[in-house]
């Protein structure tokens, strides 16, 4: 009896090959034998049904006469002729020739497509002012991390070295190796450790970075803060990060951690100041100097102004786009005296007889 490949691998007749390779490639990593709870039968099961879905030809035939004909063993019924003797006796390699492993069990058998390496990721803490954070600015930070060698450019080789060609894997970038499974042997490839991919190595190493192209050392780091930042944020430069050989740097990660500041605090746009008055010229009004971060501000405290009141100094606060700026606010507060002459009693008698 003919064996239904497309319910073997989930996938309607439809399916196209895109469709097919991932149905085969979700359940081939599922039970391949190689790994932990793979089963061989099943394994084999799908993998028979992919090599006739997934070639052209054979399909048509499957399609048309629930058969293939070709010279690759397979019966009648679909099946191989010789069976599925995985030793070597029995197995067509024929009837898989058109299956990509290496991209389908690139994470079994350690793929056949290099990797860029990358860097470590590496953080610091930073403190700014309350002003910093309002408005921004440049911080440079001296860190201790694997850099790329300045000497020579990253290639670690001497100034003006003859360039040979690398003996590890013969000029390729790349070294081959076969590894042995249940479908057979497969040939992976990885980038040369030696070379690290460029084929060459150099006569003479980097006497600073001793070939290797990354040392670790002190750098100098500009931090570009932006406007408006708040207290536990987090800065990320890209490619700021550790750096190593033949491949890219890790990223930098910067934490910020805004001072308190005992004059000014925010409030959304609004930086809020407090601004303390005498009694008499909260009432009678008064020119009173405030500290702003555009400067000292010579601002009217109004008379009759009552505690708790805002006075607002418009375009003084912090920034909010398009060249535009929040408010100051000054939050007043009134000091009462807590002795008073005869005179000043006498006073403050004859305005409670007013009825002020």
């Amino acid at each position: 009896m003919s064996k239904d490949y497309y319910t073997i691998l989930g996938v309607q007749k439809s399916a196209g090959n895109e469709e097919i390779k991932k149905a085969f490639r979700k359940l081939a990593h599922k039970y391949h034998p190689d790994k932990n709870g793979g089963d061989p039968e099943k394994f084999k099961e799908i993998s028979e049904a992919y090599s006739i879905l997934s070639n052209e030809k054979r399909r048509a035939e499957y399609d048309s006469y629930g058969q293939v004909f070709n010279e690759g063993g397979f019966s009648a019924q679909g099946g191989p002729a010789s069976g599925w003797d995985f030793s070597g006796s029995g197995f067509n390699a024929q009837d898989f020739a058109n299956i990509d492993f290496s991209d389908i069990f690139g994470d079994i058998f350690g793929g056949a497509r290099s990797r860029v390496r990358r860097g470590r990721d590496i953080s610091i803490d930073i403190e700014l002012t309350l002003r910093e954070a309002i408005f921004g600015g440049e911080k440079h930070v001296l860190i201790t991390k694997v850099s790329g060698c300045d000497t020579c450019s990253g290639s670690g080789a001497r100034a003006d070295t003859e360039m040979l060609t690398c003996t590890a894997c013969n000029g390729k970038g790349t070294i081959h190796e076969s590894k042995r499974s249940l479908l057979g042997t497969f040939t992976t490839q990885r980038v040369c450790g030696e070379c690290r991919g460029k084929g060459t190595v150099p006569k003479e190493k980097c006497s600073t970075c001793k070939g290797q192209g990354v040392y670790r050392r002190e750098e100098d780091i500009n931090i570009t803060i932006p406007a408006n930042v708040n207290d536990g944020e987090m800065i990320r430069m890209s490619g700021m990060g550790e750096a190593v050989p033949g491949g890219v740097p890790g990223d930098l990660y910067i934490k910020l951690h805004v001072k308190s500041d005992s004059r000014f605090r925010r409030e959304g746009h609004n930086i809020v100041t407090n601004l303390t008055v005498k009694l008499t010229d909260a009432m009678l009004g008064k020119d009173y100097s405030v500290p702003s971060f555009d400067g000292d501000l010579s601002v009217k405290v109004p008379s009759g102004v009552t505690p708790g009141e805002m006075l607002r100094v418009r375009g003084k606060g912090a920034p909010r786009g398009g060249g535009q700026r929040g408010d100051l606010l000054i939050k007043v507060n009134v000091t009462l005296p807590q002795k008073l002459s005869r005179k000043a009693k006498k006073l403050v008698e004859e305005l409670q007889n007013e009825g002020i």
